[in-house]
């Protein structure tokens, strides 16, 4: 059909549909079944049959025809009923059938979508509620980075939850599509302020979005996250002389953002200052504590990047501190340059099975396999670039197009 009609894959599909529907060809869904024992020498009438006539007489159009089809879909089976159930059923889907055809002028394609669906939904509940539990085992929500290096997302939302996402949203874009005018002077005044806003709804729907997760985070953090706050650390190598790098790296995936992001976020947030030399190594705290404090979290993940496995890419929130001389057997001192960070897989795996990560001064961490052969640990590529003190390329002999 596609090749045929140069269609869309979506348009050729559709296209499909309607004429197995035409040439009497069933779904993929059973067709409701005569009671067991039932004898009928009539062939079973089709509850389609309104739809293809009016679809033949040009009354509807293919794309409502299909609308309709796929909303009110197959007629469940029946189990344990009659002949007479099934063809009460049948004449059910009939005129729904016949009374969407009657709509069809007066509604959009999609309007005849959504009605089909409530309508079987009335018809027929069980299925509505197994419908229901279905869409709700399909919900997802994937993320994923495109060639351009841009972080997409996409979600398949559950009933329930694509009512309350889209209610928060018609709540705080309502001026923007039409709402009411007849409000309060405060909300007349905000109404004008969104209005004139220069993002598109598009861009005012991410902003809301990013809000609203980061107001839930901070509300009830510990509830919702347990121990471990969420957030995002951004990393900036600062000189000697106090002067920024021209951009900092998120402390998670080292992903490069500008000098001025990080500037916004230290007056929002603050900053904590960790001092390395020219390997990236911060200051010690010996055997003061047990555990590795939140400021030395901090000045590991900042020179580890993430899990320092071999092959690991998990980044530093998921990762957990590793003493590389241990506590009690070694005497082993909570020091930055004696600990490195390690996923928890990797970090069971080390523990569990004979492996063993050793150091020199200030060289590589260096793992040890039980067999005795042995690997060089190496930190995240991305940021030991700034430790070595490497300039910033030229600017651009042309200016960049806005």
């Amino acid at each position: 059909m596609q090749e045929l009609t140069g269609a869309t894959k979506t348009e050729a599909a559709r296209q499909v549909r309607v004429g197995e529907a035409l040439l009497g060809v069933r779904s993929a869904a059973p067709a409701p079944l005569e009671a067991e024992g039932a004898q009928s020498s009539e062939p079973t009438p089709d509850w389609r049959e309104p739809l293809k006539a009016a679809l033949r007489a040009g009354r509807v159009s293919s794309a409502q025809f299909d609308a309709i089809l796929r909303g009110l879909a197959e007629p469940p089976l029946v189990q344990d009923g009659t002949a007479e159930d099934a063809a009460a059923i049948r004449d059910a889907w009939t005129l729904a059938a016949e009374r969407l055809v009657y709509e069809a002028g007066e509604r959009t394609v999609e309007e005849l979508g959504a009605a089909a669906r409530t309508i079987r939904d009335m018809l027929d509940p069980e299925g509505a509620e197994a419908r229901f539990l279905a869409r709700f085992e399909r919900r997802t929500l994937r993320t994923w980075t495109d060639q351009d290096g841009v972080k997409r997302a996409s979600i398949a939302f559950d009933d329930e939850g694509a009512a309350f996402f889209e209610s928060v949203f018609a709540a705080a874009l309502r001026p923007r599509r039409g709402g009411p005018r007849f409000v309060d002077a405060d909300d007349v005044a905000r109404a004008q302020e969104l209005t004139e806003d220069t993002r598109t709804n598009e861009q005012l729907s991410y902003d809301l979005f990013l809000d609203i997760v980061r107001a839930g985070v901070l509300a009830d953090a510990e509830t919702v996250h347990g121990a471990r706050q969420v957030g995002v650390r951004l990393v900036q190598v600062v000189d000697a002389n106090g002067d920024g790098a021209p951009v900092g790296h998120t402390e998670d995936g080292l992903t490069s953002v500008p000098a001025e992001v990080v500037q916004q976020r230290i007056c929002d947030t603050g900053s904590v200052a960790v001092t390395v030399d020219g390997c990236g190594n911060p200051l010690d705290v010996g055997r003061e504590h047990r555990l590795f404090t939140p400021r030395q979290r901090i000045a590991l993940a900042i020179r580890d990047g993430g899990c320092r496995w071999r092959g690991c890419d998990r980044p530093a929130s998921y990762c957990e501190a590793h003493h590389i001389d241990e506590w009690k057997a070694d005497r082993g001192r909570t020091d930055i340059d004696r600990g490195i960070l390690l996923c928890r897989y990797h970090h069971m795996a080390l523990h569990h099975g004979g492996w063993r990560i050793t150091r020199q001064g200030k060289g590589d961490f260096v793992l040890a396999h039980p067999d005795g052969r042995s690997v060089a640990l190496h930190a995240r590529a991305a940021l030991t670039y700034a430790w070595a003190g490497i300039d910033p390329p030229p600017q651009r002999f042309r200016p960049r197009v806005a």
